[in-house]
């Protein structure tokens, strides 16, 4: 099983991503950002640079 201590928060997510927490749960829900939810939404760091890299412009 998954180290959950790696996992990140929505808070923390949505301090790197620079938006509000709202947004990024509104991602979860929309299925944009891989996450689970353990007590609450938890986001493994390769699924962010996942989700980040979708989104590049190359």
């Amino acid at each position: 099983m998954d180290d959950l201590r790696k996992y990140m928060t929505v808070s923390e997510v949505a301090k790197k991503l620079d938006i509000t927490e709202e947004w990024v749960r509104d991602l979860i829900s929309r299925k944009q950002i891989k996450a689970c939810k353990i007590g609450q939404w938890k986001i493994k760091p390769e699924d962010l640079e996942e989700f980040i890299n979708s989104r590049k412009n190359v």
